[in-house]
């Protein structure tokens, strides 16, 4: 059995004042009946210290996550962040290709594959995301497929078979995320056993069982029970539901 993993997307929110309130508070709501499920803290680089020092002051199983990162260990890159960076912050996962990134920084699936690659080296666990727009799902879901096939493809080419049993997956139909339009959890099982059977078809079905596929679009405390039935969805990676303890926490209990 795969182990749920709900990673909590805070995106360009909360300072570190309010990133160590939030934090507090998740973790106040944390139960032992959670341990069933890998939680993840994905909150800004500047608060990634006091998120991580709230997780260890409360002796948290909870980890500690990236939003993103640059491939290169050091170097004249201003303003970036690299995976060693990270690893020495206490970073145990970090997402990667999120379609933020690819729509607003021009991020490329060869991007995406050279940032999973260096995360891997330094033992940081790639969320690598895949998710398809609103007029290629209009087109239909078999078009729909084939563009997140296609796309994921790219995005793990640098990646050899024992590295991508190591990594996360995240679906996001960018049509869904932040609109408050959901995929039905049929059209995202769709979707998420898509993914797996290509994964089964270009690294191993052994291989293909071992990867967690998480859901990403506008997943909430209100609609997470209809998709933790899914045997494909293995988690979620979660946006706005993420920024309120409560929200996020009712999305854990789900899964556990």
């Amino acid at each position: 059995m795969r182990k749920p993993l709900v990673a909590g997307n805070w995106k360009m929110n909360k300072a570190t004042v309010a990133a160590a309130i939030l934090a507090q508070d998740i973790s106040n709501r944390y139960l032992r009946d959670y341990k069933s499920v890998d939680i993840v803290l994905c909150p800004p680089f500047i608060c990634l210290k006091t998120v991580q020092t709230v997780l260890k002051f409360d002796k948290s199983p909870m980890k500690l996550g990236a939003q993103d990162v640059y491939w290169e260990d050091d170097g004249a890159y201003t303003g970036a962040i690299s995976p060693r960076m990270l690893r020495e912050e206490g970073v145990c996962y970090c997402i990667v290709g999120h379609s933020e990134r690819r729509e607003f920084f021009a991020e490329t699936d060869l991007m995406v594959s050279r940032k999973a690659k260096a995360l891997l080296v330094q033992g940081i666990t790639p969320i690598v995301c895949v998710g398809e727009g609103l007029s290629k799902r209009e087109e239909g879901a078999s078009e729909a497929i084939a563009f997140v096939l296609g796309q994921l493809k790219e995005s793990l080419q640098l990646l050899h078979p024992g590295e991508i049993k190591q990594i996360v997956i995240a679906y996001e139909p960018i049509w869904a995320i932040g609109t408050g339009r959901t995929a039905t959890p049929e059209s995202a099982q769709e979707m998420c056993l898509a993914i797996r059977g290509y994964l089964a078809e270009a690294v191993g079905p052994e291989v293909a069982e071992l990867v967690r596929i998480l859901y990403g679009g506008s997943m909430k405390a209100e609609n997470v029970k209809m998709f933790v039935p899914m045997p494909d969805i293995d988690g979620g990676l979660i946006g706005g539901a993420a920024l309120n303890a409560q929200s996020f926490i009712d999305i854990v209990k789900a899964f556990a």
